[in-house]
């Protein structure tokens, strides 16, 4: 039950940011992290769902238009979330073995992303 509030306030929250020129939709990244969110708030190690969901976001993210609209959606979502650790956060791209182009940090300035 916990899991399925914490899905729908991020999908709420994917809504509150600006569409852009980008074919990335909040929704989309918000479904590709759902199940990374046991390690970021318990830490650990993430699952092979949560890192399958992080090779996705990769994935849907070639162009710097698409990294900064996601990296704008991660950062919506994970503003939501005070129980978000955010070290853990951090390591999340390296846990799963992605080279992942921007970080997941609640204060990153996604304008700067190449």
């Amino acid at each position: 039950m916990k899991i399925n509030v914490l899905v729908a306030l991020m999908v709420v929250a994917s809504m509150m940011v600006e569409p852009s020129e980008s074919a990335i939709d909040c929704g989309q990244v918000t479904i590709s992290l759902t199940p990374c969110l046991s390690y970021l708030t318990q830490g650990g190690n993430p699952t092979p769902q949560c890192c399958s969901g992080v090779n996705n976001v990769k994935r849907m993210t070639p162009t710097t238009v698409d990294r900064q609209a996601a990296c704008e959606c991660v950062k919506a979502a994970a503003a939501h979330f005070q129980n978000i650790k955010p070290d853990v956060a951090s390591q999340l791209p390296n846990k799963c073995g992605v080279q992942f182009d921007f970080p997941i940090k609640k204060d990153v300035n996604c304008k700067t992303i190449p």
